[in-house]
């Protein structure tokens, strides 16, 4: 189902761009949160545990930039992962202002359990593209994404 909007063509085919891109993000995005609440992981949280597990410790501000999220929402994921004891924030030795987040063996335990199925999820989700088409779509999504 396209747009009903009456403008230029231009227009209308960037309406119904926008709108099958974010519709098909929303129901990948539901499939993948969906395993992630079986795990009891939101997925905040599963983004935090996975770029510490694969980039090593970061301050709360470069994850909150990594993640694209506030500084209070990082804030308050990291304060929900700490509890479960996956994450431990330690005090920056240059500048006690700032927390470094470390991932716990917890917490690394985790990840290594729910990866390899969120792996194989988004690969099923995936496979209608052949390996060109999802290469192409990894361009356009970041020619779009990046236009700012």
């Amino acid at each position: 189902m396209g747009t009903h909007f009456k403008g230029l063509k231009k227009e209308i085919c960037a309406l119904n761009s926008f709108i099958k891109l974010m519709r098909a993000a929303d129901s990948l995005n539901s499939k993948v949160n969906n395993e992630l609440a079986k795990v009891g992981l939101s997925e905040s949280q599963f983004n935090v545990l996975d770029a510490l597990y694969h980039l090593g410790p970061l301050t709360q501000k470069d994850l909150g930039k990594k993640l694209l999220r506030s500084g209070g929402n990082i804030t308050m994921v990291i304060d929900n992962l700490e509890k479960r004891r996956y994450v431990k924030r330690k005090r920056w030795k240059d500048d006690r202002r700032f927390y470094i987040v470390h991932i716990t063996e917890k917490g690394e335990e985790k990840i290594k359990n729910v990866l390899p199925g969120q792996v194989k999820l988004i690969t099923e989700q995936m496979n209608g593209l052949n390996k060109n088409e999802q290469l192409e779509l990894q361009k356009l999504c970041k020619k779009v994404g990046l236009k700012d």
